[in-house]
């Protein structure tokens, strides 16, 4: 029989994929090789750039090894000044500032290592962020191009000279014709555009894709507002004498909620302990175990709820056990389209562990919903600034804290860092607490509350950051609109900008899970 030729030993695989975490300490190899004079960037700008916006990051592999890279944001273009410069648009590199509501990609860096040019790596690259464009109906991607033949012809020709010289391939420059070729038009040219770029002697090329395949939407033009209605449930705990009694107390505040057209209603902290109150079981570690039991009852009640009366379900908090036979204090969000997520407590106070033995999560979550992106820091959480510093960067616009406090020193506590966190942040946060008393229930004798939704301290924003707040210890419900356009303003315009001047060459916050 004839043995076939084997061709496979001769085979390459090219292949631009989304980058991802493990694929760090090539790029910054890649890019230390590629632009030899300019600072390269730091391990935490490629990490923020996978957590902000992963899709829009991307790697070129050849047989195994990265040969390339290209990173992008999306931005509404025209709220940029018009002499913009690249740490402008990118927030000093850890592009924060991305909009995912945006009408423009934005790309920020392409590299090829130089042993790999000539094999169109840079063109699969910028094909990969025209299908982003495409995917995300995006109107057009601008880049800001080096012209880094420049400094040889500085002398003699103005930079628009230059480009104008290249344009009717009268010079080569190795990226602006690269970029003409790719389908770009020129924009204008930009003074101090990359202030280490001297090759380009300061300037860059704006440079614009129209993408064909557009389709205006009429979701996507530019908002006055984008109101989003909160419903706070300041909760009694009362003695009960069935899983019943409790779910009618639920339901209740569900319907108020619902009937004032509420996008969101929030429950307190481990609420479900009221369950307790009928157990009669007097030691708390064993009460807390039979808790657990009723997880599944529990779920049942807020996932029907949720999509029976269309609203978002922050449930509070409840004891969970897991399959390594450990319990945790799990936030549950029931979106009102019948999904589930969770939230785990990532700092366990001193009380619980005593008592309870409950365990710690120890991952920061982001959710996406139909009122954009929310996260979940159940009370203790929110008094750790950087738990709320790292949600925000993943894209947090409103953080929710459950809590239970026994006493007033507790409860401003959590008020005063929710507080802050709104201020630092420029974001909104919301805290809803039990109040009353379970007085033959170990360890949850006694509440105290005043829940509130609060907003960064600024003229746009309601009076003293504070958007509405309960009565203390009083069972009620607090209703406020938060606005989603006036925080996405604020942030760019406001009258100080936390966000944008944060000193990255100073400190950073790490998030190690990422």
């Amino acid at each position: 029989m004839k043995e076939e030729f084997d061709s496979t030993q001769f085979e390459k695989h090219m292949m631009i994929r989304q980058m991802t975490f493990a694929d760090i300490e090539a790029i910054l190899e890649i890019q230390k090789i590629s632009f030899p004079g300019m600072e390269p960037w730091k391990v935490e700008h490629l990490r923020s750039h996978l957590t902000v916006f992963p899709e829009g990051q991307l790697v070129a592999e050849l047989d195994g090894t990265v040969i390339g890279s290209c990173s992008s944001l999306i931005i509404n273009f025209d709220e940029y000044d018009d002499r913009h410069s690249w740490s402008d648009v990118t927030d000093g590199g850890y592009i924060t500032n991305h909009n995912p509501d945006g009408y423009n990609l934005y790309g920020i860096e392409v590299m090829v290592h130089p042993e790999y040019r000539r094999m169109k790596v840079g063109q699969r690259l910028y094909e990969g962020r025209k299908e982003i464009a495409r995917q995300y109906n995006l109107k057009s991607i601008i880049i800001g191009g080096r012209i880094p033949n420049y400094h040889k012809y500085s002398d003699e020709l103005s930079p628009r000279e230059y480009v104008t010289a290249v344009s009717r391939h009268k010079i080569y420059d190795p990226v602006l014709t690269f970029q003409l070729m790719n389908g770009f038009t020129l924009m204008r040219i930009n003074p101090n555009y990359l202030p280490d770029d001297k090759a380009s002697g300061k300037f860059a090329t704006l440079m614009e894709w129209n993408n064909v395949d557009y389709i205006p939407l009429s979701k996507r033009h530019f908002r006055t507002s984008y109101p989003v209605r909160i419903c706070v449930v300041q909760y009694m705990m009362r003695k009960i004498s069935s899983f019943e009694e409790f779910a009618n107390q639920v339901e209740y505040f569900v319907d108020v909620a619902s009937d004032a057209q509420s996008d969101f209603v929030v429950f307190p902290e481990i609420f479900t302990t009221q369950l307790m109150s009928f157990l009669e079981e007097p030691s708390p570690s064993q009460a807390v175990r039979r808790l657990t039991e009723y997880t599944p009852q529990y779920m049942e009640l807020f996932s029907d709820l949720s999509v029976r009366y269309n609203i978002n379900i922050i449930a509070g908090s409840h004891f969970v056990k897991e399959d390594d036979d450990e319990i945790y204090n799990i936030a549950y969000l029931f979106h009102r389209d019948g999904s589930i997520d969770k939230q785990y407590k990532i700092h366990i106070t001193p009380n619980e562990r005593k008592w309870w033995g409950i365990s710690a999560g120890d991952s920061v979550r982001v959710f996406d919903t139909d009122c954009g992106k929310i996260a979940i820091q159940i009370c203790y959480d929110i008094e750790f600034p950087e738990l709320a510093r790292i949600a925000t960067d993943m894209g947090a616009n409103i953080i929710f804290t459950p809590f239970c406090t026994e006493d007033r020193q507790g409860y401003l506590r959590v008020k005063y860092c929710a507080q802050a966190r709104a201020v630092e942040n420029q974001i909104y946060t919301v805290i809803s607490g039990t109040i009353g008393n379970l007085p033959q229930t170990e360890n949850m004798d006694i509440q105290y509350a005043q829940s509130a939704i609060y907003a960064p301290s600024d003229f746009e924003f309601a009076r003293d950051g504070i958007v509405g707040e309960t009565e203390a210890n009083v069972e009620m419900v607090l209703i406020g609109d938060v606005d989603l356009e006036i925080l996405r303003r604020q942030r760019q315009d406001g009258t100080v900008k936390q966000l944008k001047d944060r000193r990255h060459d100073v400190y950073a916050v790490e998030y190690k899970k990422g």
